[in-house]
């Protein structure tokens, strides 16, 4: 049986105040004029640095138009899954199960806070186009791959980019397993990898800095905040464990798959 310690059973007042803190903070500097200036300035200077370098290297226009598809999201998925669920690297083999649901829970309840966010910051007028659609001068990857647009859905602009969403997802997923990580190296690669995956919207200029270390900062945070300092995770992951432990147990008889560690529990 999945270790149930996992996860905790009672509020954890102080870290939930400061999950709801640190995102209200970053949205008051956000709104604040100063603040608003000052990340207008930071992000078009990131934006032209990874951007404009597309123009002139093949080598950097092809790496990052793959990147900007929609089936390397899918593969980065399953990056981030399989590290999720890899028996005695961040969980150990025994609590595998256990954590992928409890993200997993934790993960739909941040879907939720981001559809009520965007819909107050629709209401606020907060929202915005991304670079590529606003900046002169800007590279469009899909000018240079229009097939790649129609039929895998080239990811280079957008009309509403805040908050973003993307970013949001990967910035739980390390949030999360950097809750749980052990070593250094555990922690350094699983924000490395983070901050990796975010850079394809931002090369392409279907996000601003600020969608991501704003508007995907504070979703995640809220969510972590509401979901792993409070028992919504334990009462979570303890359903899901029971909903599904039919399911695994027909699994845990195949050959090949009852060796990984998210069937075996072991």
């Amino acid at each position: 049986m999945n270790n149930p310690g996992l996860f905790q059973s009672r509020w954890n007042l102080g870290r939930l105040v400061l999950c709801n803190v640190v995102p209200l903070v970053l949205l008051a500097f956000w709104l604040w004029p100063t603040g608003q200036m000052l990340c207008v300035i930071f992000d078009e200077w990131l934006f032209r640095s990874l951007n404009a370098p597309l123009a002139s290297n093949p080598i950097w226009l092809h790496i990052w138009a793959i990147a900007s598809l929609r089936p390397f999201d899918i593969v980065v998925g399953l990056i981030l899954l399989t590290l999720l669920i890899k028996g005695d690297w961040v969980f150990r083999a025994i609590d595998v199960r256990r954590a992928f649901f409890g993200f997993f829970s934790i993960l739909l309840l941040m879907v939720v806070i981001r559809a009520l966010f965007s819909k107050f910051a629709d209401h606020m007028g907060w929202q915005h186009s991304s670079p590529s659609m606003v900046l002169e001068g800007a590279v469009h990857i899909s000018d240079y791959f229009p097939h790649l647009e129609k039929t895998w859905e080239l990811k280079d602009r957008s009309g509403q980019s805040f908050p973003g969403d993307h970013a949001s997802v990967l910035l739980i997923w390390a949030l999360f397993m950097g809750v749980f990580s052990r070593t250094v190296g555990q922690f350094l690669t699983v924000w490395g990898l983070a901050v990796l995956f975010m850079l394809p919207r931002l090369v392409a200029g279907a996000h601003w800095g600020q969608d991501d270390y704003i508007g995907g900062v504070l979703l995640a945070v809220w969510a972590l905040g509401w979901g792993y300092y409070t028992p919504f995770a334990y009462h979570a992951a303890n359903f899901w464990l029971k909903l599904t432990a039919p399911v695994f147990a027909l699994l845990g008889k195949l050959p090949m798959v009852s060796r990984m560690s998210v069937i075996s529990a072991r």
